[in-house]
């Protein structure tokens, strides 16, 4: 792709794309393939990921040559002081941290070398995030899968963001394909941060049976909330709720998450159906565009179909006509 951008000059990337970090999904393996494409694949550190499994991912992105990157989550880092020193270590190009206070980190990164992003549900964090240091800005809306605020669209945020910061901004939430991708380059962002159009990914570390769930599912298939978070006693800040797959076990204790809190049995049933891969009561993370996910592919096979973002720009800005000759 042709199409250059402060993203794709600062890591000598094909295309303008970084694949997000998606915990218990986005291993080593998916993001070297994505680098390898010539996007740029982060791999997603979970709150209860060590720093030697932080090691043997970035190992096995880092095979590909290409430059890879890792996102952290800020609340979850003072009890894991293992993970930052991982991170330190392994240098990758990009560390993302975000979901909390990022202030004690950006300088010891940027002093490191390592470009830092920080993502952004509004503009009032995209400020702070720029006070902080950091590189970029993520602006990432409430389509977006995973955790994040559920405040505001992704395009409204982007324009108020750009309009906001000086620094780079990448758009974040429901960019699964080329128009997607287009309409955020179009838009002034340097680049799409994507993580649901590479859920059904062959290298992502998923099981097969979500990755079909995923596949089966429309545009109207997700929800937000904190019912899984609830059960899962993983941590998460309130402010920073979770978009997934709607489900029994949500329709059960949407609204009842007090309940849900101090109800054993319902949360012995949700960790045991974490383990057995049951997406009926687990929750399987996925933004609004996973009505975009057709079949498990390659991730190569996935940045292929970014690339006709390149088509889509010029077909939106064609030459301009020659004037006509003066008689």
């Amino acid at each position: 792709m042709s199409v250059q951008t402060w993203l794709t000059r600062r890591f000598g990337l094909l295309q303008p794309v970084v694949g997000a970090p998606m915990a218990g999904v986005s291993g080593g393996a998916l993001a070297g393939a994505i680098s390898a494409a010539g996007g740029l694949g982060m791999i997603g550190v979970g709150p209860a990921s060590t720093g030697s499994w932080i090691r043997g991912q970035a190992a096995t992105a880092a095979a590909t040559g290409a430059p890879y990157g890792i996102g952290l989550m800020a609340w979850a880092l003072p009890g894991r002081p293992d993970q930052f020193e991982a991170v330190l270590q392994v240098a990758p190009a990009l560390v993302s941290v975000s979901f909390g206070d990022v202030t004690p980190y950006v300088a010891p990164l940027r002093d490191a070398g390592v470009t830092v992003a920080v993502q952004a549900g509004t503009v009032r964090d995209a400020v702070v995030a720029r006070a902080s240091g950091a590189d970029v800005i993520v602006a990432r809306g409430s389509e977006g899968g995973g955790h994040g605020r559920d405040a505001v669209g992704t395009l409204p945020l982007l324009q108020a963001v750009l309009e906001a910061v000086d620094t780079p901004v990448l758009a974040a939430g429901a960019v699964s394909g080329p128009r997607g991708l287009a309409a955020v380059l179009a838009a002034g962002a340097c680049g799409a941060w994507v993580g649901t159009a590479f859920l059904a990914c062959l290298e992502a570390t998923n099981s097969a049976r979500m990755r079909q769930r995923l596949v089966e599912s429309d545009e109207t298939a997700t929800v937000y909330g904190r019912v899984f978070d609830v059960a899962s006693g993983a941590g998460w800040p309130p402010e920073f709720g979770g978009r997934a797959l709607r489900n029994a076990f949500f329709e059960r204790w949407s609204g009842a998450e007090d309940a849900l809190s101090a109800d054993v049995s319902a949360i012995e049933q949700y960790r045991g159906a974490r383990e057995l891969d049951d997406p009926d009561t687990a929750a399987v993370y996925a933004g609004q565009g996973v009505g975009a996910l057709v079949a498990e592919r390659s991730a190569r096979e996935v940045m292929d179909d970014f690339a006709g973002a390149e088509e889509l720009l010029r077909a939106a800005s064609p030459p301009a006509e020659a004037a006509p000759a003066e008689r």
